[in-house]
């Protein structure tokens, strides 16, 4: 009884043992998924990219200065802070807290500079950053111009708005590729295509149209043809694959086509499509689950987007349902607003003479440029953690609201 005992004793020691070396082996295997760091360093190129990924830099306003401000992309990052302006207390923070890039909403630098004399606050915060090796990245317009995971997609979740959609949709941001492939081998090509980002229409993926027809070529003496001989004009079955893809997608979806496809020259035509896009533009327009009234309306705007003040002009409905934001300046989406039955429009930055182009039939909320924004600073702190979780990403303590309110 006593050695059947310890054998059960002993093979429960064993089950023990090898639970843990696979709960071991299972958190390693997840590790290596994630973005390499070592020691807690990072490259800086590595970080940006994934920004992109979130916000593609040609997606920003001409006007605008997205992108690597300060710094190489093969500097060592150690720690980020996020924040919305870059500003000289920023900057201190930065160093206070061993954090050598500044991951910022403005770009800190607008215009060209031509001297480096500290007379303003933008010179002072650079040459604070050169100094001390910290580099500052701004995701500006670009962020602004994406349905998801963008800075107006934050206020619509904060004020709860439903079934969100671009307020004022972009052209020109889309491609068609056409390209022709032996039928066999078809399904890799099309697939290889879909994962890089290609054949997505709005709520659909893995959109493509297929054609049938009859490729001809001849292989010259250097060439190395999949099918065919040298020297003799070859017919293959072949079909004609067609995609839509972002204009920001073009060389990963290049890329991963010739590395599919069968033949060594690879033929295949970009198309620029004008069509509107429904995933990049300017402002959300969305609505809530009840309509509220418009003490209702304004208090939960206050709420929600923890502003201290909300400058407001009439409108002559009595409930308030769909609503457009724009986080920012916005004034020149209050046409777009209107014309999408939205019955408030929720920006900052509105000039007087701009309350009137409501016409008492669109509701006008200025709640404050800082406070339309402010929570980008959580949404990119949110994205970062999750994407390199073993990696110090830190939220600025300091307001950088230059605008005061006295009560």
């Amino acid at each position: 009884m006593e050695r059947k005992a310890l054998f059960i004793k002993s093979d429960k020691y064993v089950k023990d043992y090898v639970y843990t070396v696979l709960s071991i082996f299972v958190v390693l295997c997840k590790l290596t998924m994630l973005p390499h760091t070592e020691h807690g360093i990072m490259k800086l190129r590595k970080i940006t990219q994934l920004l992109t990924e979130i916000a593609p830099l040609s997606l920003q306003e001409s006007y605008d200065n997205a992108g690597l401000i300060v710094g190489k992309n093969n500097w060592d990052i150690s720690g980020i802070l996020v924040c919305l302006d870059a500003t000289e207390e920023v900057i201190d923070e930065a160093i206070e807290a061993n954090c050598n890039l500044i991951v910022a909403h403005h770009p800190i630098v607008f215009k060209g500079l031509k001297q480096f004399n500290g007379k303003n606050y933008v010179e002072r915060a650079i040459i604070k950053a050169i100094k001390n090796d910290i580099a500052i990245y701004a995701i500006h317009t670009n962020l602004d111009n994406v349905l998801h995971m963008g800075v107006n997609d934050k206020i619509a979740q904060r004020l709860n708005l439903k079934n969100v959609q671009i307020l004022k949709k972009r052209s020109s941001d889309l491609l068609k590729l056409s390209t022709f492939v032996p039928k066999a081998e078809l399904k890799q090509v099309r697939e290889a295509v879909f994962d890089a980002g290609a054949g997505n229409i709005g709520n659909y993926d893995k959109c493509s149209f297929t054609s049938a027809g009859t490729g001809t070529f001849r292989a010259g003496n250097d060439a190395n043809p999949h099918v065919g001989e040298k020297g003799t004009m070859h017919m293959e079955a072949e079909s004609k694959l067609e995609v839509v893809l972002p204009k920001h997608k073009q060389i990963s979806v290049v890329n991963a086509l010739i590395k599919a496809h069968p033949y060594e020259e690879v033929a295949y035509d970009l198309y620029e499509l004008h069509n509107l896009s429904d995933i990049t533009g300017a402002g959300i327009v969305g609505e809530f689950d009840e309509a509220m009234s418009i003490d209702e309306f304004l208090a939960h705007v206050k709420s929600s987007m923890d502003a201290s003040v909300v400058k407001y002009t009439g409108t002559q409905r009595a409930k308030i349902k769909r609503v457009a934001v724009c986080g920012g300046s916005g004034s020149f989406l209050i046409n777009a607003a209107r014309s999408s039955g939205a019955d408030a429009y929720i920006t900052s930055d509105i000039k007087y003479h701009e309350f009137f182009d409501g016409e008492n039939d669109l509701m006008i909320c200025d709640i404050g440029h800082y406070e339309s924004e402010q929570f980008t600073i959580e949404l990119l702190g949110d994205f970062l953690s999750e994407k390199i979780p073993n990696f110090a990403v830190i939220f600025t303590k300091t307001v950088t609201n230059p605008v005061k309110y006295f009560y």
